[in-house]
């Protein structure tokens, strides 16, 4: 049976992590790992669940704990926290899904993180011409209350051949297109943290559409797909 909450005894493992990142600790409570690890595995897999009545998912990636330190400052060996990402079906779905819990940094996020080039230039482009919808969807009271505003990175002028002047200039200049929705630790451990979740991934459904519309046409709305 698939787990339907985080509970204590994940948060209190990640704590202990957090203080204890090392190798020699991390051996030592190697079953406390597995043990929470599997628990928290079974949610992410019980949210791809309810992912799947309102979306086409193809893959559920769970990250490991160990962190890769080559080329990082943190020289730590663990992550101190789990998270997932869920990535949607077909070339006619954009955008994905992604899951973080962590104690006092647990949160959700959705949209296009790093957009290949060609992708990052059709979107300027659309902006250039209009952002009545984006701005229709992404402005609604409702969605706004559970996302909050558009983040990502952003260039601090405007992008080669795009006039800085342009009425659309914050859209166009942005590198990111993400939501990000945080939540308390009292909220990952309450009972409907899985339906907050799901209900807020739902809300972002009308975004999706628009993103995925525009990065599989072309300026004149004709498709890119065979």
């Amino acid at each position: 049976m698939l787990e339907t909450n985080i509970t204590k005894s994940t948060f209190q493992f990640l704590n202990s992590l957090k203080k204890n990142n090392n190798r020699e600790w991390f051996a030592e409570h190697k079953t406390d790992f597995t043990t929470e690890s599997d628990k928290v595995k079974s949610f992410f897999n019980n949210v791809l669940e309810k992912l799947k009545i309102h979306d086409e998912i193809e893959r559920l990636k769970v990250f490991r704990i160990y962190r890769d330190v080559r080329f990082s400052k943190n020289k730590t060996p663990y992550k101190s926290n789990f998270s997932a990402s869920y990535a949607r079906a077909g070339q006619h779905r954009r955008g994905g899904y992604y899951l973080q819990v962590e104690p006092g940094n647990s949160f959700i996020a959705t949209g296009f993180w790093n957009p290949e080039k060609e992708d990052l230039l059709r979107i300027r482009k659309e902006w250039e011409l209009d952002t009545a919808e984006l701005v229709a969807i992404i402005e609604n009271p409702k969605f706004k209350k559970v996302w909050g505003q558009l983040v990502g990175e952003e260039l601090k002028t405007a992008p080669k051949g795009f006039d800085k002047e342009d009425p659309n200039i914050e859209f166009i200049r942005k590198k990111q297109f993400i939501f990000i929705r945080k939540f308390s630790d009292k909220e990952v451990l309450s009972n409907d943290f899985i339906d907050q979740i799901d209900e807020s991934f739902k809300m972002i459904k009308p975004y999706f559409n628009l993103m995925s519309s525009i990065l599989t046409t072309n300026l004149n709305g004709e498709s890119l797909l065979d």
